[in-house]
């Protein structure tokens, strides 16, 4: 049985966490490393009409799978393949589809919200925290809601004040306090992804 080491990368909306995940991704063989994201966990809706589902909070713990997430991760730490679920933000519910994942020696999950769940924390051998100014996130939160999510400006801009900035002030900045390793994404950080891929070559 092989030993598989989790990386947690987390950090609010738009902090820059993808370009984290990539870097990292991009230091180890492509067989050897898998990503999983919490946006593929938020909750099943089928119950709720569209209407409702568009109110749905998604910024806070409660919109995510938290037990299937921990199921997913510990099945592939025991070498199982999972079958990840796929979600769509334009219905606003996960889809029939869902993605066969195999067990890699490196497993990277990242979202926003994973670290308010303890057995998730458990189950990182190392926590990352991606630090990014407000007003930075903000305009790539902005960009990217527009961009690949079909939003509008006002929709967007109307969010992130009624429900993105509390819920990081609430749920997401304190979970920095979880983390071994805080990444300040002003600039491109390669101390702090040395010391992350230093962590994993030990580990391997």
């Amino acid at each position: 049985m092989k030993n598989i080491f989790v990386i947690g990368i987390a950090g609010g909306t738009g902090s820059g966490k993808t370009t984290v995940v990539n870097q990292i991704i991009n230091e180890l063989p492509q067989d050897e490393v898998c990503v999983i994201s919490q946006d593929s966990y938020y909750n099943q809706t089928d119950n709720l009409t569209y209407d409702e589902r568009t109110k749905i909070n998604f910024d806070h713990p409660r919109a995510i799978d938290f037990d299937l997430l921990v199921q997913h991760l510990t099945d592939l730490k025991n070498n199982k393949i999972i079958e990840q679920p796929v979600y769509s933000f334009v219905a606003h519910n996960r889809t029939k589809d869902t993605i066969k994942t195999h067990p890699r020696k490196v497993v990277i999950i990242e979202g926003i919200l994973i670290f308010n769940s303890k057995e998730l924390r458990n189950l990182c051998d190392i926590k990352v925290f991606v630090h990014a100014d407000a007003d930075e996130r903000l305009i790539r939160r902005v960009r990217r809601d527009i961009k690949e999510r079909g939003r509008d400006i006002d929709e967007v801009l109307s969010r992130y004040q009624s429900t993105l900035k509390p819920m990081h002030q609430q749920f997401i900045e304190p979970t920095k306090n979880y983390a071994d390793i805080i990444i300040p994404n002003d600039r491109y950080n390669t101390v702090a992804i040395d010391i992350v891929r230093t962590v994993i070559n030990d580990r391997l």
